[in-house]
């Protein structure tokens, strides 16, 4: 792996080479995100947002750091903000002890939601919460698995020991409770996706889980690295690519964080880069309708060269 070129990425309109740096501008919000805080249960490899036991870098989200954007989205639905449903990340969600909460805010003005968890022990500790809220609202809660491979010695590397059999028990038992669920794994051996969603299919098959795994509910997502060396993005990539700026997840989605050194939440332009001040949005949702220049490794892996969408799954 080549390192970073550290005169990269310094300037917010203009490459390393003075040639101008791409941008996104946002024309119509399609999903927006709340970080529930960075802690988490586990520590994992390579995760991108650097999420542990220790990291509270971005603290808990409460329901009335929440509430304000479910009425701006309810409440001033028009062709810039149109949504029917919010998406929840970490760190691990479910260590929040207010997500049931936020959950029900989301669900009563009508708002259906999707969480990203790594299902380690987290729902376990919560069946009748989860159970409750299931019979309560039925269809309105997703749930997207981290499972970072197939295989227990794969998964492990990323996760830890240990981690690989509860992760599918906790799979399984949602499953089996008629839960809304999918997968999302990491491109970690090159595989391409047709082997890896034959590895993770098998894997459900014994398991008695019976899910058919389709783009739909199964999403394989490359690997992170910031140090890694990547192009810039030029405005002249668009056409050399053949890629746009409405493909890029900036062009339709914003994260709202809460960072410890501030008293209220921010909207940054992506669920990646949640740290970084050049890519905070104010903090409204009408606010955020910024453009958004392509200055971080991540934009060129991650989504201009790598393709890949956090909204991917349902």
């Amino acid at each position: 792996m080549t390192e970073l070129n550290p005169a990269k990425f310094k300037d917010k309109f203009f490459t390393a080479k003075d040639e101008k740096r791409a941008f996104v501008p946002m024309e119509k919000m399609e999903t927006l995100w709340f970080n529930t805080g960075t802690q988490c249960n586990l520590k994992c490899a390579n995760c991108y947002i650097e999420s542990s036991p220790t990291n509270d870098r971005l603290v808990y989200l409460t329901a009335n750091d929440v509430r304000p954007y479910l009425n701006e989205i309810v409440e001033n639905k028009n062709n810039r903000i149109s949504l029917d449903r919010v998406a929840f990340t970490g760190g691990e969600p479910f260590l929040n002890p207010n997500m049931f909460e936020i959950l029900e805010e989301t669900f009563k003005v009508g708002l259906k939601a999707l969480v990203l968890t790594n299902a380690y022990k987290v729902i376990s500790r919560s069946e009748k919460k989860f159970l409750e809220l299931h019979e309560k609202y039925n269809s309105k809660l997703s749930l997207r698995i981290s499972l970072d491979h197939y295989t227990k010695k794969v998964h492990e590397q990323e996760r830890g020991v240990g981690t690989f059999e509860p992760t599918l028990k906790s799979i399984k038992w949602l499953f089996d409770q008629g839960f809304n669920i999918s997968i999302a794994g990491r491109s970690i051996t090159g595989e391409d996706s047709d082997t890896a969603r034959d590895g993770y299919q098998k894997l459900l098959d014994e398991n008695k889980i019976e899910l058919t795994l389709s783009s739909e509910n199964l999403v394989i997502f490359p690997e992170m690295d910031a140090m890694e060396d990547v192009p810039e993005i030029t405005i002249d990539c668009w056409g050399i690519l053949k890629k746009t700026p409405q493909m890029q997840m900036c062009s339709s989605e914003r994260m709202i964080v809460k960072s410890k050194e501030k008293d209220k939440p921010q909207v940054q332009a992506c669920t990646l880069i949640a740290y970084d001040e050049q890519f905070n949005m104010g903090e409204t949702l009408e606010e955020s309708f910024q453009d958004v220049y392509l200055n971080h490794p991540f934009c060129a892996k991650f989504c201009v060269l790598g393709g890949a969408s956090c909204s991917s799954t349902s």
